[in-house]
């Protein structure tokens, strides 16, 4: 047995590999397992592409064919593929998953021309070395969490990073959809928050201290035809898409277009536009019976886009400055009999929760929803350290772990003066190699209530997909392997393997036209010098 691979995630065993193997040509042909339909269009539309070989479907006994099969004996996202010199290859799968994860691994091992869209080398036979690889994920919840309400991402945008979900292994996609800044997802029945929640007149250039503006209109919406398209197209990688819809706080873009939403024995909500800048808004949804009804008409058309088990309400950031001058919020805290602020968030969140319930979905929401208590069955994301997460598991409830001192992906990368609008702490490509998403002292029904880990891409100083690019990769890498991968303690992971297997993994995302973060530092085009960031000293706390 051997580890000598530059596979990322790094697989649970590989035995091999040797000198003798398969070869991947014009001639090779592809076997697909009923079942297995998903994982054989995309290897040709990929690996097929790439090499400029069709894979026609060939029979289960050709020799060097490629073979897709479904075997139970295997856990439904484990895989073991076979490279066998003079048979060919074959991939098992648990279940279709399983199957496509090898198929990711197999797209690896074929080197990084199997990453572009087109044959660069026409005519070569590509080559892999005999050997068995053996593989399983460490999580069921292998996420990452894009912001398009701060910096709005394009369809196509979108697309692009499930594909490169998918090359590492990572199946659920946290769609933030809707802020202060922006409201991004068409509802039918509320036709203004697109019409007028979507867009913005200008837009703050680095942090919220920053004297910079771009004076002019940023915006754009997802149609209910780009949300089906891209829940098929996560469908077909197996990734599930998690839509987010914020209440109450983090709502300003909503009541810029439907103004009874907010406070309006506060302030005039009549005047509120789609927020400009950074932070978090003091305008939050009232406590009220429209409230209620005007969401529950959102989440109504968001379950017939999103089949997913989970929704995310949000929940967190929650100022409660107006609701406690607001007379209608005041008595409607004493109409419900609840001690104070907090516990009418809770109230507001657990309407959801009980309402998504009734649905057979599930409430998620950022950890602040256990404040004033967390409705049953409700799960957390853990977001502030790792403390909230603490609470839910030892409280009985699931949990996904995503603290920001550690995999936050905004935060800066190094310490030098080069990194581009520097926010927050310094985590670098060893810091979240060594991320544990299991906090030391749960006992063993308390861990298993940790569904797995995300990272988390806020996108308030990134303009564009470069900007995600830089601040995502390479750390998205070793994230990824620690979704995946069962990694021994912190302390004792070989990051100096991880840094050699890298080199080849940068020469993927090459071909990916990933501009990731080069290990030497920031280039010149990829510098923001002049733009205020907010770093912060020293290590973050471990809450």
């Amino acid at each position: 047995m051997t580890s000598e691979t530059d596979l990322i995630p790094a697989p649970r065993s590989v035995e091999g590999p040797m000198r003798c193997g398969v070869l991947i040509d014009e001639d090779t042909t592809l076997w697909a397992a009923p079942g297995t339909e998903a994982t054989e269009r995309w290897l040709r539309s990929t690996v097929g592409a790439a090499f400029g070989v069709p894979l026609r479907p060939g029979p289960e006994d050709a020799r060097e064919a490629v073979r897709l099969h479904l075997d139970d004996s295997l856990a439904p996202e484990a895989y073991r593929l076979s490279v066998i010199a003079n048979w060919g290859v074959e991939i098992r799968g648990g279940g279709p998953a399983g199957v496509f994860w090898g198929a990711q691994t197999l797209r690896q091992l074929l080197g990084p021309d199997a990453f572009r869209r087109a044959p660069v080398r026409p005519g070569i036979r590509y080559g892999i070395p005999h050997q068995v690889i053996e593989d399983s994920p460490r999580f069921p919840w292998r996420g990452f969490m894009l912001d398009v309400a701060r910096h709005f991402t394009p369809k196509e945008g979108v697309l692009r990073h499930l594909d490169l979900m998918a090359a590492h292994k990572l199946n659920v996609f946290h769609f933030h959809l809707t802020d202060d800044q922006g409201w991004r997802l068409r509802i039918e029945r509320h036709p203004r928050l697109t019409e007028v929640g979507s867009w913005r007149a200008r837009t703050k250039f680095g942090h919220r201290a920053s004297p910079l503006w771009e004076e002019k209109p940023h915006g754009g919406f997802y149609t209910q035809d780009d949300i089906r398209e891209i829940v098929a197209y996560a469908a077909e990688r197996h990734i599930t898409v998690v839509p987010e819809i914020d209440v109450p706080g983090h709502s300003q873009a909503a009541i810029a277009a439907y103004p009874e939403l907010g406070n309006t024995d506060v302030i005039d909500t009549t005047a509120l536009s789609v927020w400009d800048s950074w932070g978090i808004s003091p305008n939050v949804l009232a406590p009220t019976d429209n409230t209620l009804r005007f969401y529950e008409g959102v989440f109504e058309e968001v379950l017939e886009l999103f089949p997913s088990e989970f929704i995310h309400v949000g929940g967190d950031e929650c100022l409660k400055d107006q609701w406690r001058a607001s007379p209608a919020a005041q008595a409607r805290i004493k109409e419900l009999g609840l001690a104070d602020e907090d516990a009418l968030q809770s109230w507001f969140i657990g309407h959801f929760a009980k309402w998504l319930s009734a649905r057979g979905r599930r409430l998620i929401g950022w950890d602040e929803i256990l404040e004033g208590g967390i409705a049953e069955g409700a799960a957390v994301s853990s977001w502030r350290g790792y403390g909230g997460g603490i609470a839910a598991a030892r409280a009985g409830h699931d949990v996904v772990m995503c603290p920001e001192q550690y995999v936050y992906l905004d935060h800066r990368q190094a310490g030098g003066p080069d990194e581009p609008v520097p926010i927050g702490y310094v985590r670098t490509l060893e810091d979240v190699y060594r991320f544990e998403p299991v906090p030391a002292g749960l006992d063993e029904s308390e861990a298993r209530r940790i569904l797995g880990t995300q990272a988390n891409v806020w996108t308030e100083v990134m303009e564009d997909h470069a900007r995600v690019d830089y601040q995502a990769f390479p750390r998205l890498a070793a994230f990824a392997e620690v979704a995946w991968s069962a990694l021994p303690a912190p302390g004792e992971r070989d990051f100096a393997d991880f840094e050699r297997r890298m080199a080849e993994h940068y020469r993927r995302l090459d071909a990916l036209g990933v501009a990731y973060r080069p290990p030497a530092g920031p280039l010149p085009w990829q510098q923001r010098p002049g733009v205020l960031g907010r770093p912060l000293d020293g290590p973050p706390p471990n809450r």
